[in-house]
């Protein structure tokens, strides 16, 4: 029996979602609320140390491949551990139905930490990102996989046009060549196939030699101990981007402590 394709799934809830936030704030109203924001945080300059691996913590509730994550949740309290342990960004979910995130969340960590703060989401539209730059977010995530040519370079653009960086992120091969084709200084290697949510390792050993010295590289899913950042750091990655092994610790301080060495 074939398994079902929750990329797909996650999807179609996704653009109802829109459909509903453009009812409650529609795009004009947005273009002309993001007009006078104050700037943002440099996401890519703060996780961008050159010999050292830096840090992206990330925070989610639950995710579709394990349900919830972490039962006692406070956002506001998580990313402040973050920040006095050294993480030198945090990524926060903000897709509702599969991940339990929410929007509103950016803004209250902006309220406690000073990190640049990156949205993880599933971005299909303009929309989105005129959204994520009102609800304070410094950068945003966009999945190559979803996104044809035409579109990661419209919304590439429209992030530049906001002065939002943006994490682009691929799987295979194939959305590797697309990426590459494009200007995207912030490439994300995701360990884990959106499609069947199964983790594997060897993406990134597969990925990262292909991309050229001068991008930023980020890798994504499946870190869990000190032995994969010495990897990663090894083989010359910027950042790695942590969020369940941190979730489901029951101290957080010392799970950060352990996979990093710090």
């Amino acid at each position: 029996m074939k398994k079902p394709d929750i990329l797909k799934e996650i999807v179609a809830k996704k653009k109802e979602k829109i459909l509903l936030a453009k009812q409650n704030i529609s795009e004009e109203e947005l273009k002309a609320k993001v007009q006078n924001l104050p700037s943002v945080r440099p996401f890519i300059e703060a996780i961008d140390k050159g010999r050292a691996i830096s840090l992206i913590a990330e925070i989610k509730k639950a995710s579709p491949s394990r349900g919830i994550i972490r039962q006692d949740f406070n956002p506001q309290e998580i990313a402040k551990i973050y920040q006095d342990v050294g993480a030198q960004a945090v990524s926060i979910l903000t897709e509702e139905d599969y991940f339990l995130g929410n929007i509103v969340y950016i803004n209250e960590l902006k309220g406690v930490v000073d990190l640049p703060i990156l949205r993880k989401d599933f971005i299909l539209e303009p929309y989105q990102v005129y959204e994520s730059r009102y609800f304070g977010a410094d950068a945003i995530l966009l999945i190559a996989d979803l996104l044809s040519k035409d579109k990661l370079t419209e919304l590439m653009s429209l992030a530049d046009s906001l002065g939002l960086d943006y994490l682009v992120e691929v799987h295979a091969e194939r959305e590797l060549k697309k990426v590459l084709s494009l200007k995207v200084p912030l490439i994300g290697i995701n360990n884990r196939d959106l499609h069947t949510l199964e983790v594997n390792f060897k993406t990134t050993e597969k990925l990262y030699p292909l991309i050229p010295k001068d991008k930023v590289v980020v890798v994504e899913s499946g870190i869990k101990s000190y032995q994969d950042v010495l990897f990663l750091k090894i083989l010359g990655v910027s950042a790695c981007l942590i969020g369940e092994a941190f979730m489901e610790a029951e101290d957080i301080k010392k799970k950060m402590e352990e996979i990093m060495g710090w």
